[in-house]
């Protein structure tokens, strides 16, 4: 895990840390961990919040709305509203990559080129994992996994917050 300062403050001006969720449309994937991974740390009491980022939003013109139909659905069934879900798509920049305490990428074959093309001197940054996108595997499969990966990420923010309080 990357240890840079804090650098955001939570609705009640708390310093929180921020991890970045990245996918190519910030429409799906990244949108979906985003809402998860924040329903979970504020219930739970964890010091941190995320955000999302597109990088390369152009590659999802079909992409309509602000948000996944999919991933609505799927958060509705873990009965989480989407607080954002009337954000559209925001493309990622190297100031975003600068503010955030935590990258992650969520699929290292698609994501790591573009990294590497884009921001180069962050490509080495991101926790890159392999969850597929809509057109690659079955919505509820993708979603199941990207669940698991944010609950894991989760406990492990847990487990580093105790370990720094003891």
């Amino acid at each position: 895990m990357l240890d840079w300062p804090n650098r955001s403050e939570d609705a009640d001006g708390r310093k929180v840390k921020t991890v970045l969720f990245l996918c190519t449309g910030n429409y799906y994937r990244s949108r979906f961990a985003e809402e998860l991974f924040n329903h979970h740390a504020e219930r739970s009491g964890l010091d941190w919040i995320a955000q999302s980022r597109g990088l390369a939003l152009a590659r999802g013109a079909h992409n309509v709305g602000p948000i996944s139909t999919f991933a609505l659905n799927a958060l509705k069934a873990l009965a989480i509203t989407a607080r954002r879900a009337d954000r559209f798509p925001q493309q990622c920049t190297a100031g975003d990559l600068a503010r955030v305490d935590f990258i992650v990428a969520v699929k290292e074959a698609e994501h790591r080129p573009l990294m590497r093309e884009r921001f180069t001197e962050w490509e080495h940054l991101p926790d890159y994992w392999n969850v597929h996108d809509v057109e690659d595997a079955a919505q509820a499969e993708a979603l199941n996994l990207l669940a698991q990966e944010v609950q894991t990420l989760l406990l492990s923010f847990h487990k580093n917050m105790r370990l720094s309080v003891s």
